[in-house]
């Protein structure tokens, strides 16, 4: 899509099925097709790769830090299972919620927790709120390990954050779907991976091969959960919540 934007007449045009339109600058479409483009550059330079909470990367963009915060208070999982560690940044944020919550409790899964990593995650303040599970998220000993754990918990929430292929992240809905608790979510990552496959980073078989698809296909065949995304519980704005890195994330269990 090529955009043109012309501050000076305040005005957008953009190229759509061939033919030019014009919008204001200031409306909420606008707003959208540059929010769009601004993920897809913000990506490719690694924008959120600049941002920590207290003191460990997170890797995550804002407004989904944010949108999700927003979900876990109104449910107040007591077991919050993420795949994926990395640096750590997540689980600890997910520790300060259980903190301020005063309840709760987190996973954190990953294939390799590197020693770096592990002993700062073990050092922080929130440790006491993590248990840190080394293997692959689908390993059958690992699901079994998890479930036990939220056999023996009132509420569970799981975000899938690890392996960002079609297959890996389908076989975590199967495994981890069940362990969800009806109300909450399981709540999958970087389903914008299929709107990068353009980008100078990205690859072309993510239009296919991605999160948002296997949480599409995962939907389509369960009908005990639905794909919502959450609303704001504060909008005074025309906008809808669009900028996400977890695009058809949000899978609710409903039954």
């Amino acid at each position: 899509m090529k955009l043109i934007i012309d501050e000076t007449d305040q005005e957008l045009t953009f190229e759509a099925a061939g033919a030019k339109v014009t919008i204001p600058l200031y409306s909420d479409r606008a707003f959208e097709l540059i929010s769009a483009l601004h993920l897809k550059v913000g990506w490719n330079q690694k924008y959120s790769y600049s941002f920590s909470w207290l003191g460990r990367p997170i890797i995550q963009l804002p407004e989904d830090v944010l949108r999700i915060q927003e979900v876990i208070f109104r449910v107040r999982p007591e077991l919050i299972v993420e795949t994926g560690v990395a640096h750590g940044g997540s689980v600890v944020f997910y520790a300060s919620l259980c903190e301020l919550l005063g309840r709760g409790a987190v996973i954190g899964i990953d294939i390799e927790i590197r020693a770096p990593n592990r002993a700062a995650i073990e050092q922080h303040p929130m440790f006491k709120y993590i248990e840190l599970i080394e293997g692959s998220s689908i390993a059958p000993e690992v699901v079994a390990l998890v479930a036990r754990h939220a056999a023996r918990s009132e509420s569970t929430l799981v975000i899938l954050d690890s392996n960002h292929t079609y297959e890996h992240v389908r076989r975590e809905l199967e495994a981890y779907a069940p362990i969800v608790s009806v109300g909450s979510y399981v709540v999958v990552a970087d389903g914008v991976m299929r709107d990068l496959a353009d980008t100078p980073r990205g690859r072309p078989e993510w239009v296919r091969d991605n999160p948002a698809q296997a949480a599409l296909d995962f939907a389509a065949a369960h009908p005990e959960f639905v794909l919502e995304q959450p609303e704001p519980p504060f909008n005074e704005s025309t906008l809808r919540p669009t900028i996400t890195y977890w695009p058809h994330g949000y899978l609710r269990r409903l039954r």
